[in-house]
This record gives structure tokens, C-alpha cells and sequence, in this order.
């Protein structure tokens, strides 16, 4: 994934502009989806071969298939996921935590293969029984256009925390 945006490879045509103002639009009903708890909507923005990522802490950029990976989640992994989040089977979701998102600094680039490179920066706050966490980091997401809708689905979605540990939290119960 060497080929996501950096910020000296990054220069802002009339172009990108517009696509940086759609793919912000598309982040911020992610993240609204997200916050309302609709996964099964939110699952909708999935591409078929869609790939959830966190890497571990201690190796940000590693590769999820060589190096150990807090989630590394493919469509049907994901979906299970989901059906496990909203079901009562994740006793540590229920009652079902409350969370905020904030997306920041989003940066879009479109690639020659047509996928649209995205990187932004998050902060999260998850509030559940009394407890406050806080989730800070970076995504590197690629997206791809639905050929019928032309809507944006999501085909990589890559969490990467900025936090030393996990502590005191200790979990991720909740989709980054």
C-alpha cells in the first residue's frame, strides 16, 4: 500500500478538488452511519471483495497478510461481524455503546486503475457504561464506483490507530 497519498505527493487540481468534496461527503455519512449503529446500511457501501483493516500497534504498515493485524476482515468476515454486533451475542455491546466521529485533513487521489485513494485522519470517542474511549489515527481507504449507481464503494478500509496501547480500553468492539 506504498502508493496512498503523502503529503508531498499531494497537489490539489480543479479536479481533485471536486473529488475530495464528494469523497468528504461520503466520509461523513460513514462515519454518521457508523455512529448511529445502521451496519446493515452501512454494509450496503461495501465492495465485494471489500477488506476491513486494523493494524497492531507496534506495526502500523505492516502487510495483513505477513504480519499480525488486530482485524483483518474480508466481505463475509465483515458481514458476520455485523450480524455479531448488532445481535446478543456481543455481551461487551450491549446495551450498545454510544460513539462520535470526527474525519479530518481528507485527502482524495484518483489512480490508473480507477480505485480512488483516500487518506484522512479520525478521532473516535466510544462512551459505554460510564467509560470514555478514545480512538485516534489515520485512514487509507480505496475506494471504487459502483458501475450501475456510480456511488462509492468501500474496498479497503484501514484503521490505523496512533495509540501506544490499547489500555485502558483494551478492545475493539466497535467498527473504526
Amino acid at each position: 500500500m506504498s502508493d496512498f497519498i503523502t503529503p508531498k505527493s499531494y497537489q490539489e487540481s480543479p479536479e481533485q478538488l471536486a473529488l475530495r468534496n464528494e469523497v468528504e461527503a461520503f466520509l461523513h455519512h460513514d462515519a454518521a452511519l457508523l455512529d448511529a449503529w445502521e451496519l446493515e446500511e452501512w454494509a450496503e457501501f461495501l465492495s465485494p471483495d471489500a477488506r476491513y483493516m486494523v493494524p497492531s500497534l507496534d506495526s502500523p504498515q505492516g502487510d495483513y497478510k505477513s504480519t499480525l493485524f488486530l482485524i483483518s476482515d474480508d466481505y463475509l468476515t465483515l458481514k458476520s461481524r455485523i450480524s455479531q454486533l448488532k445481535g446478543r451475542t456481543a455481551w461487551v455491546e450491549n446495551p450498545l455503546s454510544r460513539t462520535r466521529r470526527l474525519i479530518t485533513n481528507i485527502r482524495a487521489q484518483q489512480l490508473d486503475d480507477g480505485e480512488i485513494a483516500v487518506t484522512a485522519n479520525f478521532a473516535i470517542w466510544r462512551f459505554h457504561l460510564g467509560n470514555t474511549d478514545t480512538y485516534v489515527g489515520r485512514y487509507e481507504h480505496r475506494l471504487v464506483r459502483d458501475e450501475a449507481s456510480g456511488e462509492f464503494r468501500i474496498k479497503i478500509r484501514k484503521s490505523i490507530l496512533d495509540l501506544e496501547t490499547l489500555r485502558p480500553h483494551g478492545r475493539l468492539s466497535i467498527i473504526l
